[in-house]
């Protein structure tokens, strides 16, 4: 009757079946044998229940499925073999010995088979067989265990999900485009934000987002489509009208495509991310032009420095002297450079210049340097230029002028000249301290004021040794004053 050699098929041989309700095998049916041997030689998992007590006979297939219940179960009642789920099979097996087939692409069941709950899978038909009087004699079942799938099926979605979830929290604006008109099947909250909160989901990209057919972007996602290459971008300019604006408004954006495929290799979409980097890149270029009026202004700094040393060197009577008077200069020139970077990195005013000085040289509790004049901005190489000069009028005033007797005072003012608005004035007169006259030599603090105030154009300086005190006047172009390098 036999061909197979089968696990199940010498069970079949073994089988004492005198002792079952079927009886012996010669005295079964056509219809029983054959389906037997059918069932016997299949690879496909195969079932059949025959009889009214529902006899269970089944191939090497439907034998794994049994678990530890075979080969017990061989040979004997159906119910016997899943009484665990029995209320769920028995409608099933009813409507069969009814004259009922069914099948099922998946059902669910929680089963006990190998000694412990687990969660099974099935697709199967339940097909009544029938004599030739038309009595149903039992049910024939071909059948596969799909848990395995199922559980791929619901990690994949959970994979997704999850990659949902992170693309979706992600800071980077991401979006996936399928298809060959790159229809948008997901965005982020960053994408939209991006790209103004408007509809996406379902459009394709050029109905979505024109602005990226205005700068050739479609045209680049149908060459990543149809070639499988990521495609990158770095500060692409697009015109956005945002979420809240009136107008249009130009943006650099980073892109990155990258073109998925499905488990075959067939390409299915793109996945886009978009960064916005316009502050950033404005940022870089800041930094960038800080860096070079940084680098501009040092070597300047570095050439008064030299200059101050070379001069105090040459007219300092001795190295303490030179030590004393070269640590005060660097200190105003420090202090003057401090002062710059406090105000807006690149200028200060003749206000801030003079404050500074009157600070290391006039009493807080008696004044005696009064300032007064408008607010006028100067740029870096005068500001550190007039810090010098009234450093060296404050320090002489203090030895020799107005500030070395209790009674001395100091008038500083400036003003812009009329009718020549384009030029500054600043005046420092000395009154009532002891009488002063012109030195005999020319010392460093004299040709560090007259070399007056670097960056001026036309820089005017005049010293004139009143009776009644020392008069420094200098003039220069106010354009040359308030730029910057």
């Amino acid at each position: 009757m036999l061909q197979s050699t089968s696990e199940c098929a010498l069970l079949f041989e073994q089988f004492d079946w005198d002792a079952s309700p079927l009886g012996p095998v010669k005295g079964w049916g056509a219809e029983l044998r054959t389906l037997v041997t059918v069932m016997l030689n299949s690879l496909q998992p195969m079932l059949l229940v025959w009889g009214p007590e529902q006899i269970t006979l089944y191939n090497d297939g439907y034998a794994q499925m049994c678990g530890n219940r075979h080969p017990g179960a061989f040979g004997h009642p159906f119910r016997d073999l899943w009484f665990d789920i029995w209320d769920r099979v028995d409608p099933i097996i009813s409507d069969a010995y009814a004259g009922k087939g069914t099948s099922m692409d998946d059902i669910e069941f929680i089963m006990h088979r190998n000694g412990f709950p687990e969660e099974a899978h099935f697709a199967f038909s339940y097909t009544p067989v029938r004599g030739t009087d038309g009595a149903v004699l039992g049910m024939f079942c071909a059948c596969t265990e799909t848990t395995a799938d199922v559980r791929l099926r619901r990690e994949q979605i959970s994979e997704r999900e999850r990659l949902l979830r992170i693309f979706e929290m992600s800071p980077a604006a991401t979006a996936a485009l399928v298809g060959p008109d790159h229809v948008f099947d997901f965005a982020n909250a960053a994408f939209n934000l991006i790209s103004g909160q408007r509809p996406l989901i379902g459009l394709p990209a050029a109905e979505a987002l024109p602005e990226l057919a205005a700068v050739g972007l479609i045209d680049s996602l149908n060459t990543a489509y149809r070639s499988g290459l990521p495609l990158t971008a770095q500060a692409m300019p697009l015109q956005f009208r945002r979420a809240g604006q009136q107008a249009d408004e130009k943006r650099l954006i980073d892109i990155v495509c990258q073109p998925m495929r499905d488990h075959s290799g067939a390409m299915t979409g793109i996945l886009i991310q978009a960064q916005d980097v316009t502050e950033k890149r404005a940022e870089e270029a800041h930094r960038e032009l800080l860096a070079r009026e940084l680098g501009h202004r040092l070597k300047n700094q570095l050439a008064m420095v030299q200059a101050i040393v070379s001069q105090t060197l040459r007219s300092a009577s001795d190295i303490p002297t030179a030590r004393r008077t070269l640590g005060d200069r660097l200190a105003v020139l420090g202090a003057a450079h401090d002062m710059i970077i406090r105000g807006d990195a690149r200028s200060s005013t003749i206000a801030d210049i003079v404050a500074q000085m009157a600070e290391v040289h006039d009493d807080r509790a008696a004044p005696r340097i009064r300032a007064e004049g408008p607010a006028l901005t100067m740029g870096a190489r005068p500001t550190l230029s007039l810090s010098l000069i009234l450093h060296e009028l404050a320090t002489n005033a203090s030895k020799y002028g107005a500030l070395s007797t209790p009674s001395g005072r100091v008038e500083l003012r400036w003003a812009v000249s009329t009718p020549t608005p384009d030029r500054v004035t600043i005046h420092w007169t000395e009154h009532e301290g002891p009488p002063v006259s012109a030195p005999a030599s020319e010392g460093t603090g004299s040709k560090l004021i007259k070399a007056g105030l670097a960056g001026a154009r036309d820089c005017r300086v005049e010293i004139r040794y009143e009776p009644a005190g020392l008069i420094c006047t200098i003039s220069a172009d106010l354009a040359g004053l308030q730029a910057e390098g």
